[in-house]
């Protein structure tokens, strides 16, 4: 028996309207759920690059990611050889991260509604550029403080 695999970019054909797929117990893939938005999110991700550009970050293991990432809100997302964990400045700068836009806000409220967490706020967003080539390998959050809130994507 095949096991049961699911690639998120396997539906070619344009998005006619936002649908949602059931692919795990709380796991959810909103197709075409943030299109309306997406002219709003470029420009917003656009401004926020500026300030805080991509940058490939080294692992604890000191190996650079191959993945460019920035963020925004309260807190980044960080790791050096010291590990992994949140900032409310970016290394790189030394500046607080720029902040959310209402628009990454909103988008991630609404999902994770749609989701059946309702009421989530998120004060984070990391920011991840894959480019032919790039991977990320098999990893776990386990240095999160809490599993309560969802990880909106």
């Amino acid at each position: 028996m095949q096991p049961t695999t699911f690639d998120l970019f396997a539906d070619n054909e344009p998005v006619q309207q936002a649908r949602a797929e059931q692919i795990g117990e709380q796991s959810w893939v909103l197709r075409g759920f943030a299109l309306p938005q997406v002219e709003q999110l470029l420009t917003e991700l656009e401004a926020i690059l500026v300030a805080a550009p991509l940058r490939h970050m080294v692992t604890p293991g000191g190996f650079s990611m191959s993945v460019g990432t920035s963020s925004c809100g309260q807190l980044g997302w960080i790791t050096d050889r010291s590990g992994y964990r949140y900032s409310s400045v970016d290394p790189l700068s030394g500046f607080p991260w720029p902040s959310m836009p209402a628009v990454f806000a909103d988008l991630a409220h609404e999902a994770a509604e749609r989701a059946g967490f309702p009421g989530f706020q998120a004060d984070s967003c990391l920011i991840n550029q894959y480019v032919p080539g790039a991977k990320m390998s098999l990893h776990q959050d386990k240095d999160e403080k809490g599993y309560a809130a969802p990880i909106v994507s």
